[in-house]
């Protein structure tokens, strides 16, 4: 089961509140046409735009967060379901490294936050195809952003952004070199996706398999220490 959120908190919301920046111009458009059809043909005929602004609206909602703390806690990225939490080979750093995998639906939020705090070392961005984010090819096959991070402590951390089915939009404001702190709100995926997290192999998750979990406000694992092999 997923790890409650600490007694011990603090406030780390620093996107607009309630609502994306990343969809006001949709939610505009949306709300408009919902409008001009309710004005040219009335409100039972312009009901499905109606619906689809109260969709739209929903999909960027970006509610404030207090986030979990713990020196060794790596936070959950992502809203959504985890859909893979095991030992696998990391093809950023080529070690061996314990992956999470976090799936987000057309319902969950959809702004990412950093797992770490730490020092940006690199960003890779792969273009690719857009098969449904809830299969294990997806992380090696769509497009995909990958921030690799290293924490005070000396411990190796990468976090993926994974497009879906029907994503078309990565969004990341982070870039290599910068300094980052945890739980600092950094992109966004729109419509439908996956974060991918690859730890040491000394960490320890703190999710299973099926935990529906919130980003930055609950933990993905803690840290054991640094891993060696990677410098």
């Amino acid at each position: 089961m997923s790890t409650p959120l600490p007694q011990t908190v603090r406030e780390g919301a620093v996107s607009p509140p309630l609502v994306a920046r990343e969809g006001w111009g949709h939610i505009t458009l949306a709300v408009a046409a919902a409008v001009l059809a309710t004005g040219l043909w009335g409100i039972f005929v312009a009901a499905p735009l109606w619906l689809f602004a109260i969709f739209v609206l929903q999909f960027f909602r970006d509610p404030r967060r207090v986030l979990a703390e713990g020196e060794d806690a790596v936070l959950c990225p992502a809203d959504g379901r985890v859909i893979a939490v095991g030992p696998v080979e990391d093809p950023y750093l080529k070690r061996a490294a314990i992956k999470c995998s976090i799936f987000m639906n057309v319902f969950n939020v959809h702004s990412n936050r950093l797992p770490v705090a730490g020092r940006v070392r690199r960003r890779w961005y792969n273009p690719g195809r857009f098969v449904n984010a809830a299969l294990d090819k997806a992380s090696e096959h769509n497009e995909r952003n990958a921030l690799w991070i290293t924490t005070a402590g000396g411990d190796d951390v990468v976090v993926v952004q994974v497009a879906g089915l029907i994503a078309r939009r990565i969004l990341c404001y982070v870039g290599e070199g910068e300094v980052v702190e945890r739980g600092r709100r950094y992109g966004f995926i729109r419509f439908g996706s996956r974060v991918d997290v690859y730890l040491p192999p000394s960490a320890h998750p703190e999710v299973a398999l099926g935990d529906k979990v919130k980003a930055g406000s609950q933990i993905l694992a803690r840290l054991a220490g640094p891993d060696p092999r990677v410098q």
